[in-house]
């Protein structure tokens, strides 16, 4: 009897290679070079930035809306316009601890000297209204406690620290919307660099009113010169023969002459 044996089948052939996708250079490229966008502020300014000295601040959007102590709601423009020479915003960490009250207190005893050429002081926190006017109440602080919570202002100016809290620190802001301040340092630090700043403005305005009073006196003096030339020109024709002398003179030659002619006319006739 034969055996029959299966015949075993051939083995598959391999399947082939999905096909290679073309790159594109351009894409690539065009990838590579995307600028990285920029996350901004309220104010239209990149994070990470703050306002220097010298510089000016459109004041239009820049930090946000703010709260009072008191539930106002306001803005740092509402805040300049509302005061008569700029203000003075100095930033502490947390209301009622230890170096916050310090320099608040500080502000608070110069309140009179450092308000004396028209700035309107302000503390700056992201304490809530209830904590700031418990502050304000118990330390007896003259001036208003800004709250913002979500550091909207404190960040602009350049006293928010990463990732979270405040900088104590002091900034200055006159009338024109233009940064004279922006300093971080301890709680009688900030008030010092406040003194230093008026006291250097009142100085060179002492400086200016000397000079116009100096160009108020040599002008008196171009006038006195003026007034004395005017007089001697005075003088001088006050020393000339007026009009009406020199016509009595003309008159009294002519007489004189009249008269030796008279004289002459009347010998003439005797001799004849």
């Amino acid at each position: 009897m034969v055996e029959l044996r299966k015949r075993k089948a051939p083995p598959a052939e391999p399947a082939a290679p999905p096909p290679l996708k073309k790159s594109n250079p351009s894409a690539s490229k065009a990838k590579a070079t995307a600028p990285e966008k920029k996350h901004s502020t309220a104010n239209g300014s990149s994070s990470g930035t703050k306002v220097a000295v010298a510089d000016f601040i459109t004041l239009e959007g820049f930090g946000g809306e703010i709260e009072t102590n008191d539930g106002e709601k306001t803005t740092l423009k509402n805040l300049i316009e509302d005061s008569k020479t700029g203000v003075v915003l100095f930033t502490y960490p947390k209301a009622s601890t230890p170096g916050c009250t310090n320099q608040a207190c500080l502000f608070r005893d110069e309140f009179t000297s450092l308000t004396a050429t028209g700035y309107t002081i302000y503390g700056l926190s992201t304490d809530s209204p209830k904590s700031n006017t418990s502050f304000k109440n118990k330390q007896k602080l003259p001036y208003t406690l800004l709250c913002d919570p979500s550091a909207s202002l404190i960040g602009p100016i350049g006293m928010k620290k990463a990732p979270k809290g405040t900088t104590r620190g002091v900034v200055v802001i006159s009338k024109q919307a233009k940064v004279e301040l922006n300093f971080a340092g301890g709680p009688a630090a900030t008030v010092d660099a406040v003194r230093n700043l008026i006291s250097n403005s009142t100085e060179e305005e002492s400086e200016d009113v000397g000079n116009a009073a100096k160009g108020g006196t040599a002008g008196k003096d171009v006038e006195k010169t003026e007034t004395k030339s005017q007089k001697s020109e005075d003088l001088k024709q006050s020393e000339l023969p007026n009009e009406a002398n020199r016509d009595k003179a003309q008159a009294e030659g002519a007489a004189e002459v009249a008269a030796e002619v008279a004289d002459s006319a009347e010998r003439l006739d005797q001799g004849a």
